[in-house]
């Protein structure tokens, strides 16, 4: 079962590839303070942004270090998870259609959310996933609870990277660097749980000869299924032949598309398959609740998600993502009129 052997979120405090913080209650305080001044929505994203950079530079030095550290060099963890963040005091019903919320009214986890990624880089929205928002809601939907996509719940979401459907054919160009992940709501059960599996574990774990093959164009991955679904017509996109690995062996980064990978040899599925034992071997595991944060390198390993129960009734499960670039430059050819940060 994937997901059965990863290591419970208590056991990994000193691993390299997993990073902790936890907010003093004062600490708490002072950011949900500074995030009430700004009462509406983040409107002018920009200008927002840098009401958020004010309020987040309150942090103890050390903490703050910690995440921009976190978002700066090579050798650091490549998840980090935050705890006793600020919250909004109350909740609407979760969104059952995907959509943001039109009956919230004060907008703390927002302000938390862009607070901690533009530490990263800059939040950015794709055409293609949910429609160029900047902040996503991700709830399950009743319609897509079987999918490979942030409305699923009844199927365990595979272990990738977010990639982004591109022109050149390589999804892995234009996809984020890091994700952000707060959590609002959490599951009535309390049962949904978020993996993180590193890339430099994974390839300790499948051996010099998978790591060749994993670093062989015998690859295709699958667009995003809310392109697949929303653009494509439910047919697969998929990109030109790829590795799923690449970079320096003591930095690699690794792709893998959650909508499915194509190999193109029998000794590349075996590769495959092994990558996916990997995965599950090594992956640490995080039970998101309200005022917890999880901040994903989206080139440094995967994440997956667990299967949990979707009741569409207003308390299911409810986080809020970001998409964080360190530097849009490299995406500019993907730029919209009228608008800075959306591809």
């Amino acid at each position: 079962m994937p997901g059965a052997h990863a290591t419970p979120v208590s056991e990994c405090e000193n691993t390299s590839v997993v990073g902790h913080i936890l907010l003093p209650d004062d600490v708490r305080d002072t950011l949900a303070d500074g995030l009430a001044e700004l009462a509406g929505p983040p409107g002018d994203i920009d200008l927002a942004m840098t009401h958020y950079h004010q309020v987040f530079a309150r942090l103890p030095l050390a903490t703050l270090q910690q995440i921009l550290d976190f978002g700066r060099h090579n050798d650091t963890p490549g998840a980090l998870y935050i705890r006793n963040l600020p919250q909004d005091a109350q909740l609407p019903p979760t969104p059952w259609d995907g959509l943001p919320s039109r009956h919230k009214s004060t907008f703390v986890s927002e302000g938390t959310l862009l607070g901690l990624s533009g530490l990263l880089g800059e939040p950015v929205g794709f055409l293609t996933e949910k429609n160029g928002q900047v902040v996503h809601d991700i709830v399950p939907v009743k319609e897509g609870a079987t999918t490979q996509t942030n409305q699923g719940s009844a199927v365990f979401l595979n272990f990738h990277n977010d990639i982004v459907h591109d022109r050149t054919g390589y999804y892995d160009i234009a996809n984020p660097d890091f994700l952000v992940l707060n959590c609002l709501r959490a599951d009535r059960a309390q049962a949904a749980t978020t993996f993180y599996a590193d890339a430099r574990d994974i390839c300790r774990m499948v051996g010099p000869d998978a790591i060749r093959v994993l670093r062989s164009p015998l690859f295709r991955m699958n667009a995003p299924g809310s392109y697949v679904r929303e653009v494509a017509g439910d047919e697969d996109v998929l990109s030109d032949p790829v590795p799923m690995i690449k970079g320096p062996a003591g930095f690699p980064e690794i792709s893998s598309a959650a909508n499915g990978v194509r190999t193109l040899s029998p000794v590349a599925e075996t590769a495959l398959a092994l990558l996916q034992t990997a995965c599950r071997a090594v992956a640490h595991e995080f039970k998101l609740r309200p005022g917890h944060a999880l901040l994903i390198n989206n080139r440094k390993g995967l994440h997956a998600r667990s299967r949990f129960v979707g009741h569409y009734d207003g308390q299911d499960r409810w986080l809020q993502r970001t998409y964080v670039r360190r530097s849009q430059w490299q995406i500019r050819y993907r730029a919209v009129p009228g608008t800075r940060r959306i591809h």
